[in-house]
């Protein structure tokens, strides 16, 4: 009986002696001074979510999430320009921020859609100053924010969302930034330098050329970097690719028999035809013939502002043809992602010439369009229910602003032989349905 005892113990020590052990990877800064953190870049960067700036989505901003697992290795506190808690947010037009609720359309259907929290946005929030001199902000952040204002004295009276966290009057955004003696950094803007004419669909405005946006990134760089700080800088995503813009399908007008005999009625003399089932939609295209109208094709987009009350009851996109600040054609979207490929050009160059580190989030959005898998949960770029954007259809929820703040802790990590924590993003919220 002792035998057998005594080899049941041993075989239990061996046993216990091989057992594997899990030993938690060390934090580290590595080659970074994480001491003081700031962070530059626009509405993304800034928390804004749900076409506004509001407090919940200030709390889940890159910046801030950044800043979290920094900490964890040695960063100071950050501080951001926080809204009021129970504020409806405000958007750069003056709405307040999205919420999914329900929405009766023209046809008498009541679904779930986007829809504004108040009757306006909280304007309001323009007029009152945050700055606290002894609570120096981390987040600069700032809504519609483009390269080439990033330095420019006084930009506080251009754009309200920076004139509220403003040091001063004559302040400018890098000027602040810097007169906390940054030592580690991240920079994501360039994205607000093509949104705006992609999201009026190329009819209004221009784009900041190659040139000037590389010089005018430089000299951000320049001052970041002039007392010995790191950090990374960011690659801009293609924003075609983003719900706003991928979300209602070139081919969506469906049409029945009659339609079809309505529609060709119109359209067989100048040389259009309709069948039944789907059709590309309607639209104004000076380059298309005498008449200027043609069917859109195979990778144009209709925008996410298009009027859809308008497409169901009143023939908007077939007997009336799209206007186009409601699409990209062909033509337009080669153009802008040209131009996003040459800011992209000009980041990697930069970063090279100064040694920093690359984030590229703008594989990630790419991604998006056919699903990811994160920690056993799918992600997708499919509007509302794909849970990585917020119901402006370009912004990130809270958990996209976790995936996309990884890239930001990966390329830190993988530059400076860090050990900065990953954020889990299923930790974070979605969208919030009723």
């Amino acid at each position: 009986m002792k035998q057998v005892l005594a080899t049941v113990l041993i075989g239990t020590l061996v046993l216990s002696s091989c057992k594997p052990k899990y030993e938690k990877p060390e934090s580290s800064a590595g080659d970074l001074d994480v001491t003081r953190f700031v962070m530059i870049g626009g509405s993304h960067t800034s928390g804004y979510m749900d076409d506004a700036l509001y407090y919940e989505g200030q709390q889940y901003s890159i910046a801030n999430l950044v800043s979290a697992q920094l900490q964890k290795v040695g960063s100071g506190p950050f501080y951001q320009p926080y809204m009021s808690s129970n504020s409806v947010g405000v958007s750069g037009q003056g709405m307040s921020r999205f919420k999914l609720g329900y929405k009766t359309d023209c046809l008498g259907v009541t679904s779930l859609s986007p829809v504004r929290l108040a009757s306006s946005g909280d304007v309001a929030a323009f007029g009152s100053n945050v700055y606290n001199s002894s609570q120096t902000f981390g987040n600069f952040g700032v809504p519609g924010m483009t390269v080439t204002v990033v330095n420019v004295p006084s930009y506080g009276a251009l754009n309200p969302f920076f004139g509220r966290m403003s040091s001063s009057g004559t302040a400018s955004v890098l000027g602040d930034a810097m007169a906390s003696s940054p030592t580690c950094f991240a920079l994501f803007v360039g994205i607000e330098d093509v949104l705006p004419y992609a999201q009026g669909g190329a009819s209004n405005g221009t784009m900041v050329q190659g040139a000037t946006f590389s010089i005018a990134y430089e000299q951000i760089v320049q001052s970041l970097t002039a007392n010995g700080a790191k950090g990374v800088v960011s690659l801009i995503p293609d924003i075609t690719e983003m719900p706003y813009f991928t979300t209602i399908p070139y081919n969506g007008l469906n049409l029945t028999p009659d339609k079809v005999a309505s529609l060709n009625a119109i359209y067989n003399p100048i040389g259009i035809s309709f069948q039944e089932g789907p059709n590309g939609f309607m639209i104004q295209d000076p380059t298309a013939g005498t008449f200027g109208v043609r069917n859109m094709v195979a990778g144009e987009l209709v925008l996410l502002s298009t009027p859809l009350d308008s497409v169901k009851c009143n023939s908007m996109g077939s007997v009336f043809p799209f206007r186009n600040e409601f699409v990209l054609t062909l033509d337009e979207l080669s153009l802008i992602r040209a131009q996003i490929a040459d800011y992209n050009n000009a980041i990697t160059a930069i970063a090279s010439t100064y040694n920093l580190a690359i984030a590229k989030p703008n594989e990630v959005v790419k991604n998006l369009q056919s699903g990811i898998v994160y920690n056993g949960i799918t992600l997708s770029a499919k509007f509302v229910s794909g849970g990585a954007y917020s119901l402006d259809g370009i912004h990130f929820n809270p958990r996209g602003n976790a995936i996309i703040s990884n890239e930001f802790i990966r390329a830190l990590n993988d530059k400076y032989n860090a050990s900065i924590p990953a954020i889990n993003a299923v930790n974070y919220p979605s969208v919030t349905f009723p």
